[in-house]
């Protein structure tokens, strides 16, 4: 099966061409205990039977800097390509969006809260960040939002596409639902997003281990979501290093839940939406 993971973070040994500047001031557990370089990815990738990856900046180890996924990207064409940390807020930001793009960056990320930004920030639907929107969407550049869905989040989401409806937003962890207390309840909160046609689901081992752990009733979860969004609007990443898992049990962890879905769903969301979402991927 063909295999392409929409979610990897690597990290550099030489911290001198690439020195650390976490954003929140302090640098996650895991860039620190198990930090993993490209190099380390790649082999990791081999021993999986992982075709390509996409870098996510490690925004929790380099902030604003994605110096070292763009040169890994360039330097590994063939099996990655980089998404960048952004900060749409700053000054020029359509200009800014298109140097980036110019610089090799085949999607950017915005970091609106996690391991070292506890708060959850509301900035990345602000008027202001509008001019990044709209370059976005003319650029036809994938957002990754790294944002937790909820009461306070879900009203603000949905303000924003439909003020920017062509926009392309893959939304990291599924916005972190709470599978095990209701998969039923989890599902419908972003099945209620599902009418924005460039709304995407990434589905990593923060919502498959809780589908795991609820067995059967993974169902009511994945069904749903499925039958709203269909499986070419999801996409699975491992995670990985954040992840405490090794790469090959984060893989047959997303085997084993997603097992009971068709193999067409599963073709689609193991690698044909990353490929639609990154198109320097290349085809199949």
């Amino acid at each position: 099966m063909d295999i392409v993971d929409s979610h990897c973070h690597i990290l550099a040994t030489d911290t001198d061409t690439y020195p650390r500047t976490p954003l929140g001031g302090h640098q996650s557990v895991w860039a620190t205990e198990r930090p993993v370089t490209a190099e380390e990815l790649l082999q990791r990738m081999d021993e999986t039977g992982i075709a390509q990856a996409v870098l996510v900046q490690a925004t929790t180890a380099y902030g604003y800097d994605n110096s070292y996924v763009l040169d890994s990207a360039k330097r590994w064409p063939d099996r990655f390509v980089a998404v960048g940390t952004f900060d749409p807020l700053a000054p020029d930001a359509a200009g800014r969006l298109r140097a980036a793009i110019d610089q090799g960056l085949s999607g950017v990320r915005l970091f609106t809260t996690g391991s070292t930004v506890s708060e959850q920030g509301m900035w990345f639907a602000d008027p202001a960040a509008d001019e990044f929107w709209a370059a976005a969407s003319e650029a036809r550049i994938p957002v990754c939002l790294q944002l937790r869905l909820g009461d306070d989040t879900a009203p603000v989401l949905k303000d924003l596409l439909s003020r920017h409806a062509d926009a392309t937003i893959l939304l990291d962890h599924c916005g972190y639902p709470d599978v095990r207390t209701s998969p039923t309840k989890a599902a419908n909160d972003l099945t209620e997003l599902a009418g924005h046609p460039g709304f995407h689901l990434k589905l990593t081992h923060r919502t498959l281990e809780g589908l795991d752990d609820i067995g059967d009733r993974a169902k009511d979860f994945l069904e749903p979501l499925i039958a709203a969004f269909g499986a070419d609007r999801i996409s699975w990443g491992s995670n990985c290093p954040a992840a405490e898992q090794p790469l090959g049990e984060l893989r047959a962890l997303a085997e084993r839940v997603l097992a009971a879905t068709s193999a067409e769903n599963r073709a689609a969301i193991f690698s044909r939406t990353t490929r639609s979402l990154y198109p320097a991927l290349g085809a199949n």
